[in-house]
């Protein structure tokens, strides 16, 4: 039997972020937590390529342009969404809210390249800031442990 383990060492990986700039005060803070992860699990300053984009909704095509990189110096093995949807008065969030997401998972299943969602979709500013380093944090990881399961199995697909 095949088992692949938990595999957090991000040393050999290049890692893309897009974050919107939306509620910034929010999203400044997750990135920066996100950062100190990758950091954290071997993840080289120079593999790291950050980009910003207005808001939640544009953050799909962003991820798409760097999914469907090929040179070798902008290919990644993984990439991150950062942004934040607050409840306002309108019905806006929802569409907001659903539409982003939908477009981060349309984009990581039409490439193969895995991508943590940490778009933060929540009622109040106070339910966002009290997320932020957690889930920041958690998109590090997932987007590590994602790219070297993907690489774990390749390897075993082509042995």
């Amino acid at each position: 039997m095949n088992s692949l383990r938990l595999n957090l060492d991000g040393a050999a990986l290049r890692i893309g972020i897009v974050q919107s700039r939306f509620n910034e005060p929010v999203v400044v803070k997750m990135n920066q937590a996100c950062i100190d992860a990758l950091l954290a699990h071997g993840v080289k300053p120079a593999n790291i390529t950050h980009i910003t984009v207005p808001g939640a909704l544009e953050i799909p095509i962003a991820l798409q342009a760097m999914a469907l990189s090929t040179t070798a110096a902008a290919k990644f093995d993984a990439l991150i969404a950062i942004g934040a949807v607050i409840r306002g008065e309108t019905y806006h969030f929802e569409i907001v809210a659903n539409e982003a997401c939908r477009g981060v998972m349309d984009v990581m299943l039409e490439t193969g390249v895995p991508i943590a969602n940490g778009i933060l979709t929540v009622n109040t500013d106070e339910q966002a800031l009290a997320r932020v380093s957690e889930k920041g944090a958690d998109c590090a990881c997932c987007a590590i442990e994602l790219a070297n399961a993907l690489k774990a199995l390749a390897a075993l697909k082509d042995s």
